[in-house]
């Protein structure tokens, strides 16, 4: 019979099987085939065949995995190869927040790239905008300038962006029509809020969160591995109506993203924006977008169609692929 993954470890995955019994299998023959290898062979969303234990009803073998519809992964350094975080989505939600832990605009790029080579809408969520609001009222008024002029960049290049808050309940509503019917999952870094998101759209729904480092600001880990939830919204946020559904894959925090399979000289084609001009230069496909004269993007900045903060992160990103040297 069919399955849903909805977690998994080493070779123990939760499957929710169609006769609606959740059942703990392993990997016959520990072995399952994929195009490529991966870190994990299965992700949450993942559908797959299992045979069931004859002998115990709620343990089976996953024999074989179903074609995907599309996978989110990034390059496990540790384990050098691929790291699949989710299979089959309909949204990936890029969370970040402007500050505790403070707003990583590249993170952000990175994942970005990632999503567009593998062909997932991306959905940028700033939670903890109330932290934003609160930056004006203490002065900081150029940092809150920065970070929402950064947002304003990815709206421009036709991204989704929401500016919410779980604690308060700021754009919530919007936040839940959006992933009404649907399986997202939820990427950021530790801290950003993820499982505090999920939490508030579905009462039921108690996931643990933690707090930040005192000394670098950042998250520590509270979801130690990928898990589909099945939310029933809370009816606060669907204008009373009882009973609508949505499906979360509530990934790890991540505090370095790493791209899979992208070489530096095709970033660019993972930029919306350099799209257009990638091959167009004087040195075609050979321009580093540099120093090289001709350069169709270098002349894409200067005139305003490229600004100069994703110019800044395309360059550094690519040179961190060519020197294998990534930051935070």
């Amino acid at each position: 019979m069919k399955g849903l993954i909805i977690a998994g470890t080493n070779n123990l995955f939760t499957v929710e099987c169609e006769d609606e019994v959740i059942r703990n299998c392993t990997i016959k023959g520990k072995v399952i085939k994929t195009d490529k290898e991966f870190y994990n062979p299965i992700a949450p969303g993942d559908v797959v065949k299992i045979e069931p234990d004859p002998i115990n009803d709620k343990k089976g073998q996953v024999i074989s995995l179903e074609p995907r519809k599309n996978t989110f992964l990034r390059w496990n350094v540790k384990g050098r190869c691929p790291q699949l975080l989710a299979s089959n989505l309909d949204y990936l939600i890029l969370v970040t927040t402007p500050d505790e832990p403070p707003f990583r605009p590249r993170f952000t790029d990175r994942a970005l790239a990632q999503a567009e080579h593998q062909g997932i809408k991306p959905v940028i969520v700033c939670n903890k905008w109330d932290l934003a609001e609160k930056m004006l009222l203490d002065g900081r008024e150029e940092e809150f300038n920065q970070i929402d002029k950064r947002l304003s960049i990815w709206e421009e290049l036709g991204y989704k962006v929401l500016r919410i808050s779980a604690k308060t309940g700021l754009g919530m509503q919007e936040f839940a029509e959006l992933l009404e019917d649907h399986l997202s999952a939820f990427v950021g870094q530790s801290g950003v809020g993820k499982s505090s998101l999920i939490n508030v759209m579905d009462n039921s729904c108690v996931l643990r969160t933690g707090s930040l480092s005192k000394k670098y600001g950042r998250g520590n880990h509270t979801t130690t591995k990928g898990t589909l939830i099945h939310l029933t919204l809370n009816e606060t946020l669907t204008e009373g109506i009882q009973g609508r559904k949505a499906n979360i894959i509530d990934t790890p925090g991540i505090r370095r993203f790493v791209l899979d399979d992208i070489e530096a000289d095709d970033v660019a084609l993972y930029f919306r924006e350099f799209e257009p001009f990638v091959g167009k230069c004087k040195f075609g496909l050979d321009c580093k977008h540099d120093t090289e004269p001709g350069c169709e993007i270098k002349a894409a900045v200067e005139r305003g169609e490229i600004t100069a903060e994703r110019y800044d992160s395309w360059k550094r990103i690519a040179h961190e692929i060519r020197t294998g040297e990534w930051e935070d």
